[in-house]
């Protein structure tokens, strides 16, 4: 594959804040990436810095192999998709579409077949003529993404498009922004503070904190091995539970500390009385058949009809099961897990273990 987008050792100081610390980051060509992270972890900075918008302290910054640093936003060749849609109230949709084409010197006639052509794409054929005062919240993000497909540049460059949507359109939209870089055999580079955004779209997830990539891969590979608990914690919906554990005697098992719990296995040896942090998913805890591992209080009790969510009353602990559960506050619930779905992180680093 080749590298369309390259960022190497990227470092943006705001004054003596360091929000971008020596990033690294290869997007291929074609590809539809995802960065994602909690609210100020750099990730809108670094999409702001590839489109130019923002000026980088260090680093170089290489698009198409040419290499991009210093060099302004409208000669870098990408298009920008805004959460706040960015279009021009006192145009129409058509003219929104080629407002850029004709900035450029584009014939009127031309500029309208390709915003014909655009907008039998993005199904906004019979809206040409509106305005975007006239339009739905999901039509007027079609407008803006045809209005970045129209130039044909090199990236798509996302800043939390579907932020000001609800969340039935959030669900729609994303399908449609997926199906539309696929036509497109396009660069996508999308920020999102939404896992679950960044798990069902990206081909590759950029997971950023404090500035820093903590991981980067494809989506399943951070859901299947996150390499701190960071990310274990970010990604997966709900979020992991991480219950302090002792390796037992032969490094076989663990014993989940304050649960009175019996000798859950391991599926790999660890250090024999090392203490850990077990990650465990809601998800891959179920109801014992049988013995169980160790047990739940129930707290709280939500049910979606095709789920129900289950906490502790300290709300520590957390699982989900597919099925409805005849269960009330106070009652207690044994529990099992696979011993391959049990994450060891070390409480002292946070890195898997």
């Amino acid at each position: 594959m080749t590298a369309q987008i390259e960022l190497r050792n990227i470092d943006k100081y705001y004054g003596s804040f360091h929000a971008l610390k020596g990033v690294r980051l290869t997007i291929e060509k074609g590809t539809f990436v995802a960065l994602v992270g909690p609210s100020g972890c750099g990730k809108s900075t670094l999409l702001r810095s590839i489109a130019g918008l923002e000026t980088i302290t260090s680093g170089d910054i290489a698009i198409a192999g040419q290499n991009m640093t210093g060099v302004p936003p409208r000669r870098r060749d990408v298009a920008m998709v805004f959460q706040s849609y960015a279009l021009y109230p006192h145009m129409t949709v058509e003219e929104n579409l080629t407002y850029s084409l004709r900035l450029h010197g584009v014939g009127k006639a031309e500029a309208r077949l390709k915003a014909g052509e655009v907008a039998a794409t993005i199904g906004l054929s019979q809206l040409l003529g509106r305005y975007p005062r006239q339009l739905s919240g999901g039509q007027r993000q079609r407008v803006a993404m045809g209005r970045a497909i129209i130039r044909n540049p090199k990236a798509f460059l996302f800043d939390e498009p579907l932020s000001n949507l609800d969340a039935a359109l959030r669900v729609q939209m994303r399908k449609e922004i997926r199906a539309l870089h696929d036509r497109l055999g396009a660069t996508s580079v999308y920020v999102t503070h939404d896992q679950i955004e960044a798990m069902t779209m990206a081909d590759w997830v950029v997971v950023m904190r404090d500035g820093v990539i903590e991981q980067q891969g494809r989506p399943l590979d951070l859901y299947d091995k996150p390499v701190n608990r960071f990310v274990a914690g970010f990604i997966g919906s709900p979020a992991m539970n991480f219950l302090p554990a002792t390796v037992t005697p032969d490094g076989q098992g663990l014993t989940l500390d304050g649960y009175g719990a019996d000798r859950i296995p391991l599926a790999s040896p660890a250090a024999p009385g090392q203490a850990v942090i077990a990650g465990m998913r809601p998800e891959h805890l179920r109801m014992a058949q049988g013995p169980a591992s160790f047990h739940l209080e129930v707290g709280t009790i939500e049910s979606t009809g095709s789920a129900t969510y289950l906490a502790s009353a300290d709300g520590a602990l957390q699982l989900v099961q597919s099925e409805r559960a005849d269960l009330r506050p106070g009652d207690r619930v044994g529990l099992e897990i696979d011993p391959a779905r049990i994450h060891l992180f070390d409480p002292e680093t946070s890195a898997r273990i």
